[in-house]
């Protein structure tokens, strides 16, 4: 498409000592329409022409050489040069270029010849895969399509916490107690019961948590009966976590969990010796990392090894196995520390500097009930595939409220509960606490996944109504002057900007927000505009760009992992 602001970009620099591609990152799109479609702030060059922001605004406007064709307009506003677009040229590239893409509009290919891993889910074996595991798992999901749809090669590995002290208190619980349990039946919620009773144990006797730890050893040092009882608890968790997988179609391309990295801690243990930092401390190995921060412990005063240790040897297996310019993790901000403490230790494995650079943590805020924190240790969970069902339900009680009448309502049902959860998680930047409200999540009008869906469903009623699909050639594009036309094909236009941003915050809401705005735009282009009407002209015009909304709807929605329904 045209670079509209590279265009602004090589007009100012024939003004100016400075190069096209630094003005061209200087330049801004104005939350108030009514200031521009593109505007440049010169106090960016303030300090280096050593002259007032509004005096340079000046100076530049009185030696731009403007194409009129593409540029209507330039205004000063105090230190800021504003620039009306054509709207007639935006709108013929952005149709020209989404009749030639079609379902690949907006991808750049970026990421050709790149490789990003991201490390998501990772929900704990033998523990309830809860609301607390949704946001690693959409907002990993989400990442994981944009990369894979801007070209990168992308890996999608779910670390499973297969592995850690939590496995020395379910074999110790289950040695005391196991036939109690039906767990064969039930396994999550019996191993769960399981959980809280050691737990709870454990902080009456001290020896009992002796025991735990010396269970974990023992399932590291490789005896029979504890790890048969690990495989016996991963195999059933596995199966059972399917189901939440299965409901959110969420796919991996890895499941190497912590286990898998077992046999490869002895080597990073190696490297870190020969470094010479690597110290006993108070009986504990570990790594001293100064006054940056607390130390990481690479061994146990039991000689058991550590999560830190697994990351490690997670870290240079990857590097070895994908070669890969990103390795994304994740997790809640409560692991801001160890991936500090990781990253930093990862410094002396000898792998390329590459492969450092491009480690990167994405923390998140908490699901929080409105009780408060959840916690497993105490029982205080909403397992996630209840909180998907019962969605489900709640969608499907909204429907028959509102369309009774709806075929195959139970699988609208279902695309609409579950992108409600999805978007909900989505839709706000990604490291605030989110607290969980049936009431926000559902709701048709508001900012939420519903609302889309809804907004996508019209746009395919009104061609259904119209009976037939206009083709772009057909088109005349001078019929799709009016303002709310030019809104929609200027965010149409900042599509492939909107990915691109996504991938470099990493920061799925900045999509989730996108959608809302172009439904919201299209909402008042059909309210202002008669779609549907005597002039054929106009009516192929706005029907096509009806078409062209719900196709981006439809795909900005399953790049967050939501499937749109035809109706509703």
């Amino acid at each position: 498409m045209v670079n509209f602001k590279g265009i602004i970009a090589e007009q100012i620099a024939k003004t100016v000592n400075i190069n096209k591609e630094e003005l061209e990152s200087y330049i801004e799109i104005p939350k108030d329409t009514n200031m521009g479609d593109y505007a440049f702030p010169c106090f960016k060059l303030a300090k280096e022409l050593k002259k007032a922001p509004p005096i340079i605004a000046n100076e530049i406007k009185e030696k731009l050489e403007i194409d009129e064709k593409i540029i209507k307009k330039v205004e000063i506003v105090g230190g800021y040069i504003n620039f009306y677009i054509n709207s007639i040229i935006i709108i013929e590239d952005v149709l020209k270029n989404f009749e030639e893409r079609k379902e690949d509009f907006g991808n750049t290919q970026v990421g050709k010849g790149k490789t990003v891993i991201i490390d998501y889910s990772s929900p704990n074996i033998a523990k309830p895969f809860h609301i607390g595991h949704l946001r690693s798992t959409v907002i990993g999901g989400a990442l994981y399509n944009i990369y894979k749809y801007l070209g990168y090669k992308t890996v999608g590995i779910n670390h499973l916490g297969d592995y850690g002290t939590q496995f020395g208190k379910l074999i110790e619980g289950y040695k005391r107690w196991g036939s109690e349990y039906k767990i064969e039946e039930n396994p999550i919620d019996e191993l769960t019961k399981i959980y809280v009773r050691i737990n709870e144990l454990c902080k009456e006797d001290e020896n009992v948590l002796e025991e735990c730890r010396n269970n974990f050893k023992k399932l590291e040092d490789g005896d029979e009966y504890c790890k048969n009882l690990w495989t016996k608890f991963r195999e059933l968790s596995l199966k059972e976590f399917q189901k939440v997988y299965d409901l959110l179609e969420s796919k991996f391309d890895s499941w190497n969990g912590e286990a898998f990295y077992v046999d490869k801690m002895q080597e990073v243990v190696e490297i870190l010796e020969k470094t010479g930092k690597l110290v006993e401390s108070e009986g504990a190995r570990i790594i001293d990392l100064g006054e940056k921060m607390a130390p990481c412990i690479i061994g146990k005063t039991n000689g058991s090894t550590t999560y830190a240790t697994r990351d490690l040897a997670a870290i240079l297996y990857r590097a070895r196995t994908y070669n890969f310019d990103k390795a994304l993790y994740v997790t809640s901000y409560e692991q801001i520390l160890h991936f500090k403490q990781i990253f930093e230790v990862a410094k002396l494995l000898g792998i390329d500097e590459k492969y450092i650079n491009g480690l990167e943590h994405i923390p998140f805020g908490m699901v929080r009930l409105k009780e408060g924190k959840m916690s497993t240790r105490e029982g205080n969970i909403i397992k996630l595939e209840d909180l998907l069902n019962e969605a489900i339900s709640r969608a499907l009680k909204v429907i028959e409220d509102k369309n009774p009448d709806l075929e195959g309502k139970e699988e609208v049902a279902k695309k609409v509960g579950i992108g409600a959860v999805i978007f909900n998680d989505l839709s706000n930047n990604r490291i605030k606490d989110e607290v969980f409200d049936w009431d926000v999540m559902l709701n048709f009008q508001g900012e939420t996944g519903p609302y889309i869906q809804y907004i996508y469903v019209r746009t395919k009623s009104v061609i259904e109504k119209a009976g037939y699909l206009p083709q772009l050639k057909e088109i005349d594009i001078t019929k799709l002057e009016d303002n709310e036309s030019f809104a929609i094909a200027k965010l149409l236009y900042e599509f492939s900007n909107v990915l691109e941003d996504v991938t470099l915050k990493n920061e799925p809401s900045i999509l989730s927000r996108y959608l809302i705005d172009l439904s919201q735009s299209y909402s008042a282009f059909y309210n202002n505009n008669k779609i549907i009407g005597e002039d054929k002209a106009v009516q192929d015009a706005r029907l096509y760009l009806t078409y062209v909304v719900g196709s981006i709807l439809k795909i900005g929605a399953s790049l967050l992992g939501i499937q749109m329904p035809d109706r509703m």
